[in-house]
């Protein structure tokens, strides 16, 4: 192999991960036409081609394939050996991104962050706080709080916490519409819920639960602008108490005869969980939801 870069490989990393050259290339911060340079040169390199160049994208062959995993085993070694260095010679420094379901990282995560970053001044903390999953092998995230334990993968996954859910809407909308003594009445209710086919965990589809004939008036593709809707009397929806708690017009309906419980994971990668901003954040997310107490949890 003659004349190998080492950037001509994170090329490849980053248009395998994207699908498409453009998309590497803006997430990469250089020029379409320089990925494309360094692919063709990394190809040259090996003596092999690694992307079928298609109409919709850049697909891997058989060798792309099988070079993916030894490229990301050194890109794993490149990051042990540059956050080694920098923890040494300055400090523990450098970023960490944790990928978080919307409703965890901006109702729990964001608001207890200054607490880490008071110790740790010269960490750059990245929250991805977002309805989707986290891709922990292609660097989507360095550890990631997940609705479900990871079935498969090179991942840690730890139970992070147990929480409850119930049923809540507005004190409006409860003023203005009939009253509900039981499950029975929650048909003559509307109801906020999720867009079926945007539902990124099963573990989401809990209405059915609530309420098997409720079909939502009312479909929003996350929690948080659920919540909004909610409050501002859309219908009924079911909310973690602990988003809903932060929200004093909203009211508990049927209190804990309509409960559902679903539990939150701290996932780390195999290659990556040792490092010490990784290991730092990971136990800074265990020690809050320790010292938050079951009891903001569960309702």
């Amino acid at each position: 192999m003659r004349g190998f870069d080492w950037n001509d490989l994170q090329a490849f990393l980053a248009v395998a991960r994207a699908g498409r050259l453009t998309v590497a290339a803006r997430q990469a911060g250089v020029d379409h036409s320089t990925l494309s340079r360094r692919i063709a040169a990394l190809e040259v390199a090996l003596g092999t081609t690694l992307f079928d160049r298609r109409p919709a994208g850049f697909a891997l062959t058989p060798e792309g394939e099988r070079l993916l995993g030894d490229a990301e085993t050194m890109e794993t070694l490149a990051i042990r050996m540059r956050s080694r260095l920098e923890e040494v010679s300055r400090g523990l420094t450098g970023s960490v991104r944790l990928g978080t379901p919307e409703g965890f990282g901006t109702y729990f995560v964001a608001p207890r962050l200054a607490r880490l970053q008071d110790g740790h001044p010269q960490l750059e903390v990245e929250l991805v706080a977002n309805p989707r999953a986290f891709s922990l092998s292609k660097r989507e995230a360095d550890l990631a709080v997940t609705m479900a334990k990871p079935a498969q993968g090179r991942v840690y996954a730890h139970k992070l916490v147990d929480y409850a859910l119930g049923a809540y809407a507005s004190g409006d909308y409860l003023a203005s519409h009939p009253r509900i003594r039981g499950r029975a009445d929650f048909a003559r209710h509307r109801w906020v819920g999720y867009v079926d086919d945007l539902l990124w965990t099963p573990e989401l589809d809990y209405l059915p639960q609530v309420d098997p004939a409720a079909a939502p008036s009312t479909r929003i593709s996350n929690v948080i602008t659920q919540a909004a809707a909610v409050a501002g009397g859309a219908g009924l929806g079911v909310l973690p108490h602990f988003i809903a708690r932060t929200m004093p017009g909203l009211v508990r309906v049927l209190g804990s005869s309509v409960r559902i419980e679903r539990s939150y994971w701290l996932v780390t990668h195999a290659d990556t969980r040792d490092l010490a901003r990784v290991a730092l954040m990971a136990d800074f997310i265990r020690d809050e939801v320790r010292s938050a107490g079951k009891a903001f949890w569960m309702g």
